[in-house]
């Protein structure tokens, strides 16, 4: 039985809408895959070869195109989830905690579901609601629709197949597609989006309980219980402003269809609640008692990265045969001399990196699988060559520093396409995290070369593949660059993911306290941009701040 939460000493305060009408937050990507996570840097610094990008609006992203972000006067959360990425175990975290948020219309599940994002203080958060998922209609039922004769309220109007599957998914840890529905146009916009899993799945919608198998994904189940009359009054105010109907159509939609509807299908399932919040978002010793619960649920998950153990979990182990250094000749050990000295200026830097970078390049490009060719030659004779057996090619720059390698790329691959990752740091769990992606249309069919300038403990370079892995990148068609890297990260990251190509100009052995690599080369990207970078940045790995 429902244990009944009701805070009879809270304060009486003015009733909020409370109901965000499609509040499936993700990551912002227009289905094509050209602009996930575009929009998340507001705090991340500019810097000369990054994209300018404009701050978000402070706001949940819901089924327009505002960033996922729930601001509080504290900090800022992230609610579109995480990439799943391995542990230093090669395997992945374990499934996320998922609350399941059950009322009528207009009840304040959003608003339940925001204050507990808030006070869980966790980074990483999915607010996934089920508005997302109404069935595509047809010319009839539209027509229907536009009339307000169409219930919306009935079991009917929901895909739930479609809703199991992205909600299982994302228990995973996987990240999926969610369409976005349009309340004006009564149907599904051309653009889904990508949302990651994350620690905590928070899923909200009036037939929340309405389904089996979507019980057997909720790990704690609230039913939020609010008063008919005021549930009327939000129900008027939202549709009016923000799905553009008349009171009129409003009021015969309620007593036609939601009415009934929530008599029938929405408060029986009460039943299956583990808690009823009366009152919604205003009950706060509820909301108190369901964080409390969840908190204790993900320590004993332990969600955390570890970066201790990622530091010597391979100790002693020889280098992977995926790695591949290229051959020290003299002429690259003397640029090395030269990037590696502290005295050398910025110009000679930048000069003698730029040309490291190209030989690098033009190195791992020997790895790319090969088909043979005949072409005539224009003497009328015929030459057996090798041509790329393969769609095409793309570069993925781990940013900044990564960026820098770009030109080198672009100079060698004629029309290639280019994407760009930033990952910053989480100064209180170690993780890194992501803020800003933006990958090429159709990505999932190329050999793609991800670049950063140097990689010490892998912990980039490990959640950068793990992004391509989620825009369906085949492991072993991805390709790591690195002009230096510790055998710390070469470990790391060829453990988690065997089939990836490991390819470098040199490999130093030790990395320090502050996990720079010994001897190393210094920070790169202040280096080449002759600047000091903010202590967050997680760029080329190296000087990473935990």
């Amino acid at each position: 039985m429902a244990a009944i939460m009701n805070d009879s000493n809270a304060e009486q305060r003015p009733a909020h809408d409370g109901m965000g009408a499609d509040t499936s937050t993700s990551r912002t990507d227009s289905g094509s895959g050209d602009d996930s996570l575009d929009g998340l840097t507001s705090h991340a610094p500019r810097c000369p070869l990054t994209p300018s990008l404009s701050p978000p609006k402070r706001t949940t992203s819901q089924s327009k195109t505002e960033p996922p972000l729930l601001r509080t006067n504290k900090r800022t959360i992230y609610t579109a989830g995480r990439p799943p990425w391995y542990n230093v175990t090669g395997t992945t975290f374990k499934e996320a905690f998922v609350i399941g948020l059950c009322g009528g219309s207009a009840s304040g599940k959003t608003t339940v579901a925001n204050k507990i994002i808030e006070a869980l203080d966790v980074p990483w958060v999915v607010l996934l609601s089920m508005d997302s998922f109404y069935k595509v209609l047809n010319p009839e039922e539209e027509e229907l629709a536009a009339k307000n004769e169409y219930n919306f309220d009935h079991p009917d109007a929901f895909d739930f197949e479609l809703l199991v599957n992205v909600l299982r998914k994302l228990k995973k840890g996987k990240s999926v597609k969610v369409p976005v529905y349009d309340f004006t146009s009564h149907c599904r916009r051309k653009e889904w989006k990508t949302v990651y899993g994350a620690n905590v799945v928070i899923f909200e919608g009036i037939l929340a309980f309405a389904n089996k198998e979507l019980l057997k994904l909720l790990d704690m189940k609230v039913f939020v219980d609010t008063d008919s009359d005021i549930r009327l009054i939000r129900r008027l105010k939202r549709d009016i402003s923000q799905r553009g109907r008349n009171i009129s159509g409003i009021i015969k939609q309620y007593n036609k269809f939601v009415k009934p509807a929530f008599e029938q299908y929405i408060e029986p399932t009460v039943q299956s609640a583990d808690i009823v919040v009366p009152r919604g978002g205003e009950n706060f010793v509820a909301l108190d008692l369901i964080v409390q619960h969840v908190h204790s649920q993900l320590e004993k998950r332990k969600l955390r990265w570890d970066i201790s153990a990622l530091a010597s979990a391979h100790q002693g182990q020889p280098l992977p045969e995926t790695l591949s250094v290229m051959e020290s000749t003299p002429q690259v050990r003397g640029m090395h001399t030269i990037i590696r000295n502290k005295e050398t200026n910025r110009d000679e830097f930048i000069f003698y990196s730029k040309r490291l970078m190209r030989l690098l390049i033009e190195h791992a490009l020997s790895f790319l699988p090969l088909k043979s060719v005949s072409v005539e030659t224009p003497q009328g004779g015929v030459y057996n060559g090798k041509r790329l057996s393969g769609k095409r090619i793309t570069g993925v720059s781990i940013l900044r520093a990564g960026e820098t390698m770009e030109q080198a790329l672009m100079a060698v691959c004629k029309d290639i396409r280019l994407g760009k990752i930033l990952i910053q740091t989480n100064h209180n769990t170690g993780e890194p995290e992501l803020h800003y992606l933006r990958l090429p249309k159709d990505i999932s069919e190329d050999y793609v070369i991800l670049m950063d300038s140097t990689v010490s403990t892998g912990a980039a370079a490990l959640m950068a593949i793990r992004v391509l892995l989620d825009h369906d990148v085949a492991e072993d068609k991805i390709f790591l660059l690195s002009l230096l890297m510790a055998e710390m990260g070469v470990h790391s990251v060829a453990y988690a993911f065997p089939r990836v190509r490991i390819i470098t100009t040199a490999v130093d052995k030790e990395v320090n306290d502050q996990f720079h690599i010994i001897p190393g080369i210094g920070n790169f990207g202040d280096r080449y941009f002759g600047t000091d970078a903010p202590s967050d940045w997680c760029e080329s790995d190296e000087g990473m701040d935990y």
